[in-house]
């Protein structure tokens, strides 16, 4: 069983972890996070899958994953492109990514999962995305005291070193490209201006 996380810490990405987990199919035996920053999500999913690799472009967040997840035999760390990475075709029961397609092309980022990811396999995206439209703004707007309060309240942090992008896509188009490219996925909005794709892979 894995550690509890020396440093835990929360923010709106992290808000996100509890639904991921809940997704991981019984039994699961290999997963993937893609974007995996300090491994903090790994380090999670390593109490619910035989083998589980994050992967990360940026040295510095693989060097810090590796560094607080050493001793955990389930886990391990690839530095690298995903979109160009080498990674099985069809190996993994899971795979999930937390605010990481947004630094990718998104079409890429989907159509590589859907490769990566075994048939009936679940596939599970938490981004965010641009307010594209008067709809999309005065909705940020109403939410924002609230998303304040609960950033004060939790004392919201994040990882030293953490690379940052603006998101290019609006969240309609998110939403028309994530079902085009998956169908029957599941797309939601969240409050901390977040979205999430949930997708299972149909069975053979």
């Amino acid at each position: 069983m894995p550690q509890p996380d020396p440093r835990p810490y929360w923010n709106t990405n992290v808000a996100r972890h509890p639904g991921i987990l809940r997704e991981v199919p019984p039994g699961c035996g290999a997963a993937l996070d893609v974007g995996c920053g300090d491994g903090l999500l790994v380090r999670k999913l390593s109490g619910r899958a035989a083998r589980v690799t994050g992967i990360d472009s940026s040295p510095e967040m693989i060097a810090e994953a590796r560094r607080q997840t050493a001793g955990e035999p389930a886990a391990d760390f690839l530095e690298g492109d995903f979109l160009t990475a080498e990674l099985p075709t069809g190996a993994y029961d899971f795979i999930c990514s937390v605010t990481a397609v947004h630094h990718m092309d998104f079409t890429a980022a989907l159509t590589r999962m859907r490769e990566l990811l075994r048939p009936g396999g679940t596939l599970v995206v938490v981004g965010i995305a641009r307010e594209s439209t008067p709809a999309e703004r005065a909705f940020l707007i109403a939410a924002a005291p609230l998303v304040r309060a609960v950033k004060v309240l939790r004392r919201a942090s994040a990882p030293a070193g953490m690379p940052v992008a603006d998101p290019r896509m609006g969240y309609g188009q998110v939403r028309a490209e994530a079902r085009r490219l998956l169908p029957g996925v599941r797309y939601r909005r969240h409050l901390l201006r977040r979205y999430s794709l949930t997708w299972h892979k149909p069975a053979r």
